[in-house]
């Protein structure tokens, strides 16, 4: 009995196997596609097919919609604070911004269409953009503040300011080729913030 015991525990705490994981990101990878694209075809069965894998393997990571939504939406915080770290090392204040933004563009396309293709539980994700939302504020409030020191951009604007903006001009109405059109606004905006000399 002990011994049943000993290799339940010693399952339950196993590393997940290395095909196992290769599965899950590829999974997100998809969805991420998948998503962002939108349309009618944006679906779980779409997702599954573009990894590669059966829906079953779907079902073993993500059981529900929301499973999927919120692993998908972290995954792409997590790679928008990667970027704005790595931006902020290699490219100039006010570049390291204005690729960030573009970048978050593309992440609320992602969002936008799992809202719409998964339509998760009300509330259910709460705690997620709570946490999500603290994240993104700091990392894009470090690039403006190496853009203001910088002499770059104005300082009267604050980082929910800038986000709010984006967000504002990402939610408008649906229509083709939304994503270029918010690009091209927010570069217009970003230009407005600019500090040129005389």
């Amino acid at each position: 009995m002990t011994g049943k015991m000993e290799q339940e525990s010693e399952k339950a705490t196993r590393k997940p196997r290395a095909d196992s994981l290769r599965n899950r990101e590829k999974l997100l990878a998809a969805a991420h596609d998948v998503f962002s694209a939108g349309g009618p075809d944006a679906s779980l069965e779409k997702v599954a097919k573009t990894a590669g894998v059966g829906i079953g393997t779907l079902y073993r990571h993500f059981p529900t919609r929301e499973a999927m939504f919120q692993a998908v939406y972290k995954r792409e915080v997590d790679q928008l604070v990667e970027l704005a770290a790595r931006l902020a090392e290699e490219k100039p204040p006010f570049e390291a911004l204005r690729q960030w933004l573009h970048a978050q563009i593309g992440m609320v396309a992602t969002k936008k269409g799992m809202l719409a293709a998964l339509t998760p539980a009300a509330g259910s994700s709460d705690a997620l953009y709570a946490d999500s939302s603290a994240r993104m504020l700091a990392a894009i409030g470090r690039l403006m503040a190496a853009a203001i020191e910088a002499g770059e951009i104005r300082d009267d604007l604050a980082p929910e300011d800038v986000m709010r903006a984006l967000l504002g001009m990402c939610y408008t109405r649906e229509q083709a080729g939304w994503q270029e059109k918010v690009i091209r606004l927010m570069d217009v905006f970003l230009d407005g913030l600019r500090i040129r000399g005389d």
